[in-house]
């Protein structure tokens, strides 16, 4: 696959500052920040850059291999692109634009119950590749029909969302009247004036929607009683036997994203779980608590050939997902990375985003000597 590139913004920091000028304040704000006061979405980014690499210069070299085979598929890279929800939001068509791009360059997409694309689109898109993550409804008629759409449409890897038993405290959608859904005001309008591409854009594509849901919402509610209707619908907080019943529908690999304790790591294997995901789904739910790499270090030995374990949460660069890979992660997810470079370049910042970070991993591993992404953690420095 050609890997188009945009030397204007070489860096996802770059892409952050593009997409902060084109679309809307409100829109800008829901994907950048965090909850509270925003400490740990700090936290996620600074404390994986504390750890440091020892390179190998004197050793036979035969090159870097970015491949990475995890529940029996190879993908081409070590990363993916992770679940967030209203994409449309951030940027009109964007699940889709990540989807192909994903499929392009064969590495996962995940697409969020609560994304503005449908299961059976993206399926259709990714054929049968992308992942599906599971906000866990209240009722289970619901969450049987949902399932049966993955299974139907041909996903083979279910993530179910552990880390939002409650939703996170966040002073800026707060501010910015953005509830599920979101709710136009006048403030939110005037910055919409102000981006007039991501206006015109978000007109021709239609108002963001919750499309996979969309059979299962009442007609003809407001925006108010839509947000009261979606508010009720998911319950998050999981237990043990939501975990068996969802063991024993899903036939094929199961993950379960956001756990933070070693308690919950072996409630999980005892139950049958594929994998794990450390996250603190990006700083937006717990301010009161670790860095998603500081889990990881902590976990990964807990883990280690017992359930595989994977990575989300303050990831922005090449030299991070080595970083991640280093601790103990044996594959990583980026989300906001992504739909910076979705928001900054439209249907060219999947690809685009997908570039830097490959040619940014593969010029660390590269320069330090190692040569399968596994062998990672034996470069840290200690």
């Amino acid at each position: 696959m050609k890997m188009t590139y945009d030397p204007r913004y070489p860096s996802i920091e770059d892409l952050r500052k593009k997409a902060q000028k084109k679309i809307p304040g409100f829109a800008f704000d829901y994907l950048d920040g965090g909850c509270n006061e925003e400490i740990n979405l700090r936290k996620n980014t600074d404390e994986i850059r504390q750890i440091e690499f020892k390179p190998r210069y004197i050793q036979p070299y035969s090159g870097a291999h970015l491949q990475t085979t995890v529940f029996g598929q190879t993908y081409e890279a070590p990363f993916g692109i992770a679940p967030v929800g209203l994409q449309g939001l951030i940027w009109p068509d964007a699940p889709r634009i990540l989807a192909k791009a994903a499929y392009e360059h064969h590495i996962p997409f995940v697409l969020s119950t609560v994304s503005t694309a449908t299961i059976e689109e993206i399926a259709e898109i990714t054929e049968g590749e992308a992942w599906f993550q599971l906000y866990h409804p209240a009722e289970e008629q619901l969450r049987n029909q949902l399932l049966k759409r993955a299974a139907d449409a041909g996903y083979k890897v279910l993530v179910i969302l552990a880390d939002v038993p409650t939703f996170g405290y966040r002073n800026k959608e707060i501010e910015n009247g953005l509830s599920i859904p979101p709710r136009m005001t006048w403030r939110n309008v005037r910055q919409i004036m102000a981006r007039p591409s991501w206006g015109i854009h978000t007109l021709l594509h239609g108002q963001p929607k919750f499309k996979t849901m969309l059979p299962y919402i009442p007609k003809g509610l407001n925006m108010h009683h839509l947000g009261l209707f979606m508010n009720s619908t998911f319950d998050g907080r999981l237990h043990e036997d939501r975990l068996k019943m969802l063991r024993d529908i899903w036939k094929d690999k199961l993950v379960i994203k956001g756990i933070a304790h070693e308690a919950d790591v072996e409630k999980c294997i005892q139950i049958g779980l594929d994998g794990i995901i450390v996250s603190n789904h990006g700083g937006r739910q717990l301010d009161a608590g670790p860095s998603a790499i500081k889990t990881l270090q902590y976990l990964a030995p807990i883990c280690k050939k017992r359930i595989t374990i994977m990575m989300d949460s303050g990831l922005r660069s090449g030299p991070d997902i080595a970083r991640a890979l280093a601790c103990g992660a044996e594959f990583v997810f980026l989300g906001r990375s992504f739909m910076y470079g979705v928001a900054a370049l439209g249907k060219r910042g999947g690809t685009h985003t997908i570039t830097i970070l490959k040619r940014q991993l593969q010029q660390v591993i590269e320069q330090i000597g190692c040569e399968y992404v596994y062998q990672l953690p034996d470069f840290v420095l200690k």
